[in-house]
């Protein structure tokens, strides 16, 4: 059994009108189990309690060993992406639609989360990227991701033309609408929509998976996981690119610039109920064997 957990910071997703129930019920539980409590400052609101405790989500890894993202999985990508640097685990509840990430329905609290906090989980690690964007020799923006970094074209009809470096050695130069970089995380989000490989978690790599490009023999390649990607651009006239991670959108990125993305060197941490199964979660969201109650007869 693990060491047991004293503080707990909740984040939620303040935009959802379901979140107040889920919220008050998960917020009275651990108060009248004596637990410290944080809620992250959007979403006090919903708790109606003069004396609870609230802080911005990017301060709350500081008061917390455990922190319970409400909401879907877009929810869960901000709170890791919050508490990667305290490393401190994260424990999903599900108020979404698909929710690879997070595995805790509302109805089964609080019997799976009083199990967790009793030490009766499945700790699994994930590694999220970072992104670095150059311009004249200096780091003008950095961000991380969990799921992926998408370079897209923004602004402008055309396709834009990307040159990709892995460590330093030349890939490949394209015309597209764009290129996804993404972790086992995010294989299962936008890279899967254009096309790429659903990588299983434990694997140590990456996959860059192509926008609409331009020659149809350009197709997605999965790299080992430690590899620096550089991205430029060889356009002849000045266009925009946008860059996203995961859903924050850094605009304006120019021809001249370029684009670092490396492995984020801490994991973030993920608690799941014991039993957790990767591959039953696969086949539920995506609607697999659904002709089959259990394995399928050879």
């Amino acid at each position: 059994m693990q060491i047991p957990f004293k503080s707990i910071g909740i984040i939620g997703k303040p935009s959802d009108p379901r979140i107040g129930a889920t919220l008050t019920l998960l917020y009275d539980y651990l108060k009248a189990a004596h637990y410290t409590v944080m809620i992250a400052q959007d979403s006090a609101g919903f708790i109606n309690d003069s004396d609870v405790q609230s802080c911005p989500i990017e301060t709350i890894g500081l008061y917390c060993d455990l922190v319970i993202a409400v909401g879907g999985d877009g929810t869960f990508l901000a709170a890791a992406r919050a508490v990667v640097a305290y490393n401190i685990p994260i424990i999903g509840i599900n108020l979404g639609r698909l929710g690879f990430l997070v595995d805790i329905s509302p109805n089964e609290l609080p019997g799976r989360l009083q199990d967790i906090l009793q030490g009766h989980y499945t700790e699994e690690k994930r590694y999220l990227l970072r992104t670095k964007i150059i311009r004249d020799g200096h780091i003008i923006h950095e961000e991380t991701a969990v799921n992926e970094v998408v370079i897209h074209r923004w602004v402008t009809p055309s396709m834009i033309e990307i040159i990709t470096k892995i460590d330093g050695v030349f890939l490949n130069s394209q015309r597209s609408d764009g290129l996804i970089i993404s972790t086992p995380t995010g294989s299962t989000a936008y890279s899967l929509s254009a096309g790429g490989p659903i990588l299983s978690p434990s694997l140590n790599a990456l996959v860059l998976v192509p926008l609409n490009p331009h020659t149809l023999s350009n197709r997605p390649i999965v790299i080992a996981a430690s590899s620096e990607i550089e991205i430029s651009f060889c356009q002849t006239k000045q266009i925009n690119a946008l860059v996203t991670c995961d859903h924050i959108e850094i605009p304006k990125v120019f021809i001249s610039d370029k684009i670092l993305i490396k492995q984020e060197p801490k994991p973030i941490r993920i608690l799941h109920p014991e039993g957790h199964d990767y591959f039953y979660i696969l086949r539920n969201k995506l609607n697999w064997s659904s002709g089959y109650h259990t394995s399928p007869p050879c």
